[in-house]
């Protein structure tokens, strides 16, 4: 493996090129699977291997070719009313979390990065949920936060993950047409702003061709796992897959694997 794909990532030992495969096929899994959830297997555990900046490049490029079609399928089903001003305010979030980014050292990003998915995955497992319809100002808060989480290391889905999974009147399948309706749009502004700043790069371009299909291969499978999965085992599934990348990341466990 590490050989073939050697050509892609030069100067990427072997451990490393294995932790860039596994992160992508869990995180391609787990996005077809839910509808989010990518980012938050991948940037964890890509960001041990190339450094939070890197990393964010590195997941725009391989989400890419799949985000945009996958979205213009769920936009039919999803609630614009809800995604619009979400949209708005994450879209000026947005550089500011690149500017924290770029701003933090790489170690201090990795905590906040984990730290955040943690939290997410807890405050969502937890059974906490909200009635009725959300209000505009509950709307542009959550899409700020998205933005900012998107900007510092392309988790914008951790927020409203919580916000539409959370929601007791929404089943899976509205919080899935959502989710993938915005990552769509996003991706598009998102990568606008990434270009600018001089983060989407050649090489992370390079390195995203072979790592594309194996996301490919993990959407085909996750989407498959989700036609057949029940309501509970969907939100178990996903929920133990992402905990598991964010623990496994931390900083914490550095110095006790040599890493």
């Amino acid at each position: 493996m590490s050989f073939d794909l050697s050509f892609f990532m030069p100067g990427l030992a072997a451990g490393g090129i294995a932790a860039l495969v596994a992160a992508t096929l869990l995180g391609g899994l787990v996005r077809g699977f839910t509808g989010f959830g990518f980012a938050m297997v991948f940037m964890p555990l890509a960001s041990i291997v190339l450094g939070p900046v890197a990393a964010l490049g590195l997941i725009w490029f391989v989400d890419l070719p799949f985000a945009l079609p996958i979205a213009a399928y769920s936009a039919r089903r999803a609630e614009w009313r809800e995604i619009l001003p979400l949209l708005l305010t994450a879209t000026l979030a947005l550089p500011v979390g690149i500017w924290l980014l770029i701003w933090l050292d790489r170690e201090t990003m990795r905590w906040v990065l984990a730290l955040l998915v943690l939290l997410a995955v807890a405050l969502i497992a937890s059974g906490w949920r909200y009635h009725g319809r959300p209000t505009v100002p509950l709307s542009l808060g959550v899409g700020a936060l998205s933005g900012l989480c998107n900007g510092m290391a392309s988790i914008g889905g951790v927020p409203l993950a919580v916000f539409w999974l959370g929601a007791q009147r929404n089943d899976r399948h509205m919080a899935r047409a959502n989710l993938q309706t915005f990552f769509g749009a996003s991706t598009v502004i998102a990568g606008v702003i990434l270009w600018w700043k001089g983060i989407l790069t050649g090489g992370a371009l390079m390195m995203a061709l072979p790592l594309s299909l194996i996301y490919g291969a993990g959407l085909w499978a996750g989407t498959h796992g989700f036609r057949r999965a029940s309501e509970a085992g969907f939100r178990r599934v996903a929920y133990l897959v992402i905990f598991l990348s964010a623990f496994v990341s931390l900083p914490l466990w550095d110095r006790l694997i040599g890493r």
